[in-house]
């Protein structure tokens, strides 16, 4: 349900393009009564800023193209972590990869960015109002099996993202996290707690809790010790076949 006119409501727009965080920012104050709008250019500021107000967000949109967004799988996370907020997608992408992610995170909403204001302000109601929302280009058919075989040079090409995480495979693991989260898997293994890890790279507290349940969802894996166990496998396996500096 939503909130009455009469009550307050905060929502967090993350987007690295200034002008289009403005524009989302004045259709949500002064087409939909938003009494806050908090502007935020990554991922990373965004989980701080949802930390911070914690259980006084009502709607969180996110783009998929902005710093330490890895995909729209990013957004499992914040959902485990802050049940309460409507978060949605709000992107240039009308892949369709993307958006069956996005909903496989858990997303109220994929909103293309290309739509005008009235469009916009009718879409975010919608969603507000409890409904899932995406593009009409999602209903039709996907390329037939034969474009996709023909576009395709290898069965590898076109492999699921957990057939990519079997234990033989740790760089496809890797691949599937952003570079924030390699960081903090790193620490993980080194023993460090939560509180330790934040001040290590300079966040929040609740942004640390929201990348640590995205790699225990990654990683599949219940907990911290496992998670130190299977982390330290990937890490060292990985730098042993790659003398590169990591990502």
């Amino acid at each position: 349900m939503t909130k009455p006119l009469s009550v307050p409501r905060r929502a967090v727009v993350a987007d690295d393009d200034e002008y289009f965080r403005l524009a989302l920012s004045a259709i949500l104050v002064r087409r939909l009564n938003f009494t806050e709008v908090i502007e935020t250019g990554s991922l990373d500021e965004a989980l701080a800023r949802l930390g911070e107000h914690d259980g006084e967000v009502d709607l969180a949109l996110f783009d998929l193209d902005m710093p330490g967004m890895g995909s729209a799988k990013s957004l499992s996370a914040v959902r485990e972590c802050f049940p309460s907020v409507v978060a949605a997608i709000v992107s240039a992408s009308t892949d369709r990869r993307d958006i069956l992610l996005a909903l496989e995170a858990g997303a109220h909403g994929y909103v293309p960015k290309g739509l005008g204001a009235a469009e916009m302000t009718r879409i975010i109601e919608m969603i507000l109002s409890g409904a899932i929302y995406v593009p009409p280009s999602l209903a039709e058919a996907p390329p037939s099996a034969a474009a996709r075989t023909s576009a395709s040079p290898s069965p590898a090409a076109i492999s699921s993202p957990s057939s990519r995480q079997e234990d033989d495979d740790p760089n496809g693991i890797l691949k599937d996290l952003t570079r924030r989260q390699r960081d903090v898997l790193m620490l993980i293994v080194d023993g460090k707690a939560n509180k330790e890890i934040a001040r290590a790279l300079s966040l929040s507290e609740g942004t640390v809790k929201v990348h640590v349940a995205a790699l225990l969802r990654t990683l599949k894996v219940s907990n911290r010790a496992a998670a130190a166990v299977h982390g330290a496998r990937l890490l060292f396996s990985n730098r042993d076949g790659d003398d590169s500096p990591r990502p």
